[in-house]
């Protein structure tokens, strides 16, 4: 099935406040995440991926390793990463609901010490990359980062939260400061709501 470019569940302008401006989602969403859209759906054109839904395009091409696959795994991963991406933000991200405070702080210590995590891992990926809160095959919940456009899906993961590091998405509003880009996402940008309900 052909990929679409989903429209934001906000306004351009929404998420100025909390430090993301209309440029930055104007460039990012209208022309970054259109692209991986425009190019995935090319590179399936006519293969065996043409009428396979996202996730299976996603995961079957990782897990292939062809280097034929590189182009539809690059595009479709995006394009997979970002639909997830606008979602786990919003305009007024609220308190974090008590079942998944609790359960960060279960699995990390305290809420505070899973910001430290996923923003330590987010600053230390080299070059492009991701950092995710995501629940392990074994149901633990773990933080990690994936190079490029590698994803939770790749290894069986469930994403919960995911923060793209790649300079596009931070640039224009936060230079080549990735950590201050990383703690703005965590204080100001996050819908707490749809974390918890991932999980």
């Amino acid at each position: 099935m052909a990929f679409t470019l989903p429209n934001l569940p906000y306004a351009h302008d929404a998420l100025a406040a909390g430090g993301m401006s209309q440029e930055t989602l104007e460039f990012h969403h209208d022309i970054h995440h259109k692209a991986y859209v425009d190019n995935g759906n090319k590179l399936i054109a006519g293969t065996e991926w043409e009428n396979k839904s996202l996730e299976e395009i996603v995961k079957g091409t990782y897990q292939s390793g062809a280097v034929a696959q590189n182009g539809i795994f690059n595009n479709a991963s995006q394009h997979w990463n970002h639909t997830q991406f606008w979602e786990m933000m919003g305009p007024n991200p609220g308190a974090m609901p008590g079942e998944l405070e609790k359960a960060l702080t279960e699995a990390f210590g305290s809420v505070d010490k899973f910001k430290e995590d996923f923003a330590a891992a987010g600053a230390g990926q080299f070059g492009s990359g991701w950092c995710w809160l995501v629940k392990d095959t074994d149901g633990s919940l773990k933080v990690t980062k994936t190079e490029n456009g590698v994803n939770p899906l790749c290894f069986g993961q469930t994403a919960l939260l995911g923060c793209d590091v790649w300079e596009h998405s931070y640039y224009i509003d936060f230079r080549n400061k990735r950590p201050a880009y990383l703690s703005n996402f965590l204080d100001k940008l996050v819908n707490w709501e749809n974390v918890a309900s991932r999980l």
